[in-house]
């Protein structure tokens, strides 16, 4: 079985640069680094990774808890998630919740059991006191529940007001907010803040509905639409809290005779890869789920490294029109 020095002799480096390369640790170039890694593959060198995090008391593993990576704004985060902690050497848990808080608390005790490094927490169900008992680093999405914990979000009332001042620009005389359960407390409910003072200001008839808890629970949209759109059929306008909520709008519109845009103009939020693909392509703010991803592990990595980080990290929003408005 080939050993690190025997990795080091093939690469022509010393074994501490080796080391330096699987530990992810200082300065190294990166002809060295593909220099060490092509000799691993030649030799099939496997690191033994747990004498390795025990060395370190590092897993090189980072824990992420979403409510489903079905839902495709999750399964975008859990994709560039993933990718942004291989490229620096760590490895992702996913962790789906189903906004079930026995199995969330089940997912944190899973995750601690495998000495992860840290964990993204991108579902909440639990109270706060359970995730200050967690005694690990931790970056949560959408929801600030601790002064020392850091978050990240997009410009959720900037989305809102982007969303509603379209609608109402558009010349809708009277326009729906579809969002998720308020009860929640998260930072996306500046969405339905802004769409509540902006149709006030402008003395806009505004109508707001809230999905259940489980508001990633599609099953529940189609009846909630179809309902909205017939208790209220002169409805013009909508902003969805997500893109797929929209997609079920435009669905609905299209079984009611509704035309889009003539009859209805409809606002997502999100910009999903599939939003342009609707039919039609679905007008929508932008939140850069990419950027949102990489420094969700940066922040990780930084508590970890006990190094300085912000705590509050919120990213600018950005209005996509396309053929629903």
């Amino acid at each position: 079985m080939p050993t690190i020095k025997d990795v080091a002799r093939l690469a022509g480096v010393t074994v501490t640069t080796v080391s330096r390369v699987l530990n992810n640790r200082g300065y190294i170039s990166d002809a060295t680094r593909q220099k060490v890694y092509q000799a691993m593959e030649e030799l099939n060198y496997q690191p033994n990774e747990i004498a390795r995090s025990l060395h370190r008391r590092q897993s090189k593993l980072i824990g992420l808890i979403i409510p489903t990576v079905s839902h495709p704004f999750f399964g975008e985060l859990a994709g560039f998630i993933e990718y942004y902690a291989h490229l620096i050497g760590y490895k992702v848990l996913i962790c789906n919740s189903l906004l079930d808080r026995k199995k969330e608390k089940e997912y944190i005790e899973m995750l601690k059991s495998n000495r992860v490094d840290g964990i993204i927490m991108g579902s909440h169900t639990l109270e706060v006191e359970e995730y200050m008992n967690v005694n690990y680093p931790i970056v949560t999405f959408d929801r600030c529940i601790s002064e020392k914990i850091p978050y990240i979000s997009s410009d959720n009332y900037e989305g809102g007001k982007l969303a509603t001042t379209l609608l109402i620009e558009k010349g809708c005389k009277k326009i729906a907010h579809i969002s998720g359960n308020l009860q929640l407390q998260l930072l996306a409910n500046k969405r339905s803040q802004a769409f509540i003072e902006l149709s006030k200001e402008h003395g806009i008839e505004s109508v707001i509905v809230e999905t259940e808890l489980n508001v990633f629970d599609i099953t529940q949209y189609e009846a909630m639409i179809r309902h909205l759109l017939e208790k209220h059929p002169d409805i013009d306008g909508i902003f969805a809290s997500s893109d797929v909520m929209a997609a079920y709008v435009i669905q609905i519109c299209y079984f009611l005779n509704k035309r889009i845009p003539e009859h209805i103009k409809i606002v997502g939020y999100d910009d999903i890869k599939i939003a342009s693909l609707f039919v039609p392509p679905l007008t929508t703010i932008r939140q850069p789920i990419e950027e949102m991803a990489k420094c969700a592990v940066e922040l990780i990595v930084k508590q970890v490294n006990e190094e300085p980080f912000e705590r509050e990290n919120v990213f600018p929003v950005e209005l996509v029109e396309r053929l629903t408005t």
